[in-house]
């Protein structure tokens, strides 16, 4: 008759199987994980999900179907503790890799084979014993005298694990650490536990969560690592934007100084300050490693438009309705859409440009609306081969909103002609 014991240890592997094969297709499918680790947990999924399949077999085999299936267990059970060593020098391995140390040659790892061998030389010694444990002609599994000498190298491997762990934590990220920790502890804790009261098989349902556990840590700690790389990328991306301010706005807004210097000395000062001023906003920016008042990015498009209205006199009219300025944005956002409605929109043959900056403040966030009349310029417009900087400023602009605020931008065309630009920033951004 099947006991409580025999049908919880049978729940629990098929539960730790299942666990495994989850484990498996989210690793193989798993976008944000380097290959390294993709094919270390691929590799670890599949010893478990063999390991536990093997425990299944050997359950089926002893309980269900007894006698005349003796040799079916015993293979069953070799290969269940098999499968399941071959995971601690993996880890070492693993541990070895996410710490940047080179595996060659490195002791603990040298340690952590030597235990694995000394291991299976048991396994295959048990074979032909019965002081380990063993296996009757009429299929009834027996534990021998010996049989904690079995389970002594697992528990040295998981802890020179921990030593290791321990030693090189200074290489590994906080997240890294709890995945390996939670890996180790769980079951060292589930073997101990077993050595000393036989009965349920804590160790395999220990083994899969605590590795599912791990592999879950790993994906949000390279998660992470992505969207960090992703906002350097985007902030290295708006400096190379900066560096490379249009040749021509710098030249003409020197020319229009020296000019006025002669013609108007009190606008030529003026016209300097207000460069000046631009200028270091634009690169104070590039050291900004997080949002900023709005405030302080509407003074920039003040004095940039200050600038370029001396420049074009009447050909320029920019209004400003912008009562809500209670919440931040990414440095170098509005200023590039605000030059780059100048930049398409201001032309000596056409009618005068009109450029109009609001903001509203919604229920879910803040948004701020460019409006300007010129000749309809969109993120899609066709720009030839020399004319792709206001696209990348763009690209750049969407995505460290994106990344930095949760925020985003949108391009529609006036019904009166010209562009309308939307950029909108969620509520958690206000002050």
């Amino acid at each position: 008759m099947t006991s409580w014991v025999d049908l919880t240890n049978f729940g629990i592997a098929c539960a730790g199987f299942t666990i495994a094969l989850m484990g498996l297709l989210v690793a193989v499918f798993s976008s944000y994980v380097d290959r390294e680790s993709r094919n270390y947990f691929i590799i670890v999924f599949i010893f478990m999900a063999s390991y536990i399949f093997s425990d299944l077999i050997s359950q089926i085999s002893l309980i269900i179907l007894g006698s005349g299936y003796a040799k079916l267990s015993r293979v069953a059970v070799f290969l269940e503790s098999l499968f399941s060593s071959m995971l601690m020098p993996l880890l070492t391995w693993y541990l070895l890799k996410c710490s940047k140390i080179s595996p060659r040659k490195n002791p603990i790892l040298s340690g952590t084979f030597l235990l694995f061998f000394f291991y299976v030389t048991i396994l295959i010694i048990t074979q032909f014993s019965a002081h380990i444990y063993y296996i009757t002609d009429d299929n009834v599994y027996h534990r021998g005298s010996l049989y904690p000498i079995l389970l002594v190298p697992p528990v040295l491997l998981m802890l020179l694990n921990l030593f290791a762990l321990f030693i090189y934590r200074k290489h590994l990220s906080y997240l890294q650490i709890k995945a390996f920790s939670i890996y180790l502890i769980i079951p060292l804790l589930c073997m101990l536990i077993q050595m000393k009261f036989y009965g349920l098989l804590l160790i395999v349902i220990g083994t899969s969560v605590s590795a599912l556990s791990m592999f879950l840590f790993i994906l949000r700690d390279q998660m992470e690592h992505y969207v960090k790389e992703r906002e350097e990328n985007a902030r290295a991306q708006a400096s190379i934007m900066v560096l490379k301010m249009r040749p021509h706005f710098i030249y003409n807004t020197m020319t229009s100084i020296y000019y006025l210097c002669e013609q108007n000395p009190p606008k030529a000062m003026e016209t300097i300050a207000n460069f000046t001023t631009y200028l270091r906003k634009n690169f104070s920016a590039i050291a900004k490693n997080d949002t900023i008042p709005f405030k302080e990015e509407l003074e920039h498009v003040h004095t940039y438009l200050a600038i370029e209205q001396t420049r074009f006199e009447d050909k320029l009219y920019v209004k400003f309705d912008t009562p809500h300025i209670n919440f931040r944005i990414p440095p170098l956002t509005l200023q590039p859409i605000v030059e780059n409605s100048v930049k398409y929109g201001v032309d000596p043959e056409l009618d005068p440009l009109y450029i109009t900056i609001s903001t509203i403040e919604t229920a879910t966030g803040s948004e701020i609306i460019v409006t300007d009349t010129g000749p309809g310029f969109t993120e899609t417009s066709k720009t030839n081969e020399n004319d792709r900087e206001p696209h990348i400023a763009i690209s750049n602009i969407r995505e460290r909103l994106s990344i930095m605020c949760n925020g985003n931008i949108s391009f529609t065309a006036n019904e009166d002609g010209g562009t309308v630009v939307k950029i909108w920033i969620p509520s958690d951004q206000h002050h």
